[in-house]
C-alpha cells in the first residue's frame, strides 16, 4: 500500500512538472519572439535600450546574432516548442538533450555579450535563465525517476 501511495504521488508530480516545465517553454517562445522582432527591427529605439551595456538592438544586429542564415532567436523559438512538446509528452530523458544543447549555446552566446561585443540583450539573458531552470528541473526529474526505480534482484 506505502508503495502505491508513493508511486501515486511521483506520478502527480512528474504531471506537475510537466505543465511547469511547458509554461517555461511558452515563455521561452516569448521572449526569443521578442528577440527575434528586434532582429528585424529597422526603425525607431529598441525598447530595451538601456544603456550602453544594455541594448537588444546591438546584439540582435550583430553577426553573432545568425546561424547562418538563421537567426538565432529563430532557432532559439525552434528549441523552445521542441522542449514544451517533450515536455508535454513527458520524455524527460530525451529531454535532456536539447536542454543541454540549449543551455551550453546561451551560455556561449553570453560569452559573446559579455566579452566580444560588451553589450548585454535583455532578451536574451532572461532566456538564459529560463534555459537554465528548465535544465535543472528535468535533471531533477530524471534523477528523481532513477533513484526511485526499484532495485533488481
Amino acid at each position: 500500500m506505502r508503495a502505491s501511495r508513493r508511486h501515486s504521488a511521483a506520478c502527480r508530480q512528474e504531471e506537475l512538472m510537466k505543465y511547469v516545465l511547458v509554461i517555461l517553454a511558452v515563455l521561452g517562445i516569448v521572449v526569443s519572439s521578442l528577440a527575434l522582432r528586434e532582429h528585424y527591427r529597422e526603425y525607431g529605439d529598441s525598447p530595451c535600450s538601456i544603456n550602453d551595456r544594455w541594448d537588444c538592438g546591438v546584439v540582435n544586429h550583430s553577426p553573432y546574432a545568425m546561424l547562418g542564415p538563421i537567426p538565432v532567436a529563430t532557432v532559439g523559438i525552434l528549441g523552445y516548442i521542441l522542449m514544451g512538446g517533450l515536455a508535454f509528452r513527458r520524455l524527460y530523458r530525451l529531454l535532456l538533450v536539447p536542454t543541454f544543447a540549449g543551455l551550453a549555446f546561451s551560455l556561449y552566446l553570453a560569452h559573446i555579450e559579455k566579452d566580444v561585443l560588451g553589450v548585454w540583450c535583455v532578451y536574451c539573458v532572461i532566456s538564459l535563465g529560463i534555459i537554465f531552470v528548465v535544465f535543472l528541473l528535468n535533471l531533477g526529474v530524471v534523477l528523481a525517476q532513477f533513484l526511485r526505480k526499484p532495485a533488481s534482484v
